[in-house]
């Protein structure tokens, strides 16, 4: 039985910056600039979109990925209820939403992190976090230690091992779909988050919404081993977004052919009946006009984005080649 997400093209909205957001939240009332976001919805749909992925959404410091309320939407965006007429507008125009799921870390100003502040080893929430020891320190000089991604030490490693964590998690994910009605997930640093738990995850949304969509931010490796029936349905393809330009700038195809063969060729791919999530530019990378040395090749890129396995995805702003 085919589903939504097996053939369609997704426009990537980057709500904090297309808004013109600041980049520290330090807003004392609610701003709503969902108000701007709605006016982009009849123009996703003109370019034939039929979903929109969305992100980051959760209350959050900075840059959106430190969170500190997982059940608020950025005020600097505005407040639920102007989310939820965003999606209600989406739908109506035959749009779904797909919204960036932060569970790998949390910024230092959530719930759980300030009661270990405060609270250090009587805190209830100590096992919520990897590496919690307090024999050590952090650059924030707390007085403690704890894993941090990549040691970024705004944002500490989630415990997803630990069983309240997970419900928790998993609590939230209904909030948002029975709160909001959104139809998928992009989970952030998925090639760091615990297997098991993403296989909790999917069986749990597959219950909530039969046709919701997981799609996976997972830069390299061997993509199977997220993509598959039991964890996700697609991830991010790094790499054939990786050839797409470097292809053009070196004159060389064969780069684009193997990426193709290795994922998908039906004798041995590694992702063969797989459908991955493909993109030239997003939120985490340059845009592919400034990649490319020769900016006429911007339409060969396109083409290739639309006709190469995979589910496209438009950056904004970029479908005007700046």
């Amino acid at each position: 039985m085919s589903v939504w997400y097996d053939n369609t093209v997704f426009y990537h909205m980057y709500p904090l910056g297309m808004s013109g957001a600041p980049f520290e939240n330090r807003e004392e009332q609610i701003v709503h600039r969902f108000v701007e976001l709605e006016k982009w919805l009849p123009h996703i749909r003109n370019l034939e979109c039929g979903a929109i992925y969305i992100g980051p959404l959760f209350e959050s410091t900075t840059h959106g990925y430190d969170t500190r309320d997982y059940k608020l939407v950025d005020r600097r965006l505005g407040d639920n209820e102007d989310f939820k007429r965003f999606v209600k507008k989406a739908h109506e125009l035959g749009l779904k939403v797909v919204v960036d799921g932060v569970f790998n870390h949390t910024g230092r100003e959530f719930f759980a992190f300030q009661d270990i502040q405060r609270n250090r080893e009587g805190s209830r929430y100590c096992g919520w976090y990897k590496g919690i020891n307090f024999w050590g320190n952090n650059p924030y000089n707390d007085g403690f230690g704890y894993e941090a991604w990549r040691n970024c030490f705004e944002l500490v490693n989630l415990n997803l091992q630990n069983r309240e964590v997970k419900d928790y998690l998993f609590e939230v994910i209904r909030f948002w779909i029975r709160e909001f009605d959104i139809d998928g997930i992009r989970l952030d640093c998925a090639d760091c988050l615990d297997f098991d738990f993403m296989r909790e995850m999917r069986w749990m949304t597959g219950n909530e919404k039969q046709d919701f969509w997981l799609m996976g931010e997972v830069i390299h490796g061997d993509y199977s081993r997220w993509v598959n029936p039991e964890m996700l349905h697609a991830v991010t393809n790094y790499e054939l977004h990786k050839g797409l330009y470097s292809g053009h700038n070196d004159h060389n195809y064969f780069e684009i052919a193997h990426t193709i063969r290795r994922l998908f060729d039906g004798n041995g791919g590694l992702c063969r009946g797989r459908i991955l999530y493909s993109f030239v530019d997003n939120h985490d990378v340059d845009r592919i006009i400034s990649k490319l040395n020769d900016r006429r090749h911007i339409k060969s890129v396109y083409t290739l984005l639309y006709t190469l396995p995979g589910l496209p995805s438009i950056y904004y702003g970029s479908e005007w080649g700046g």
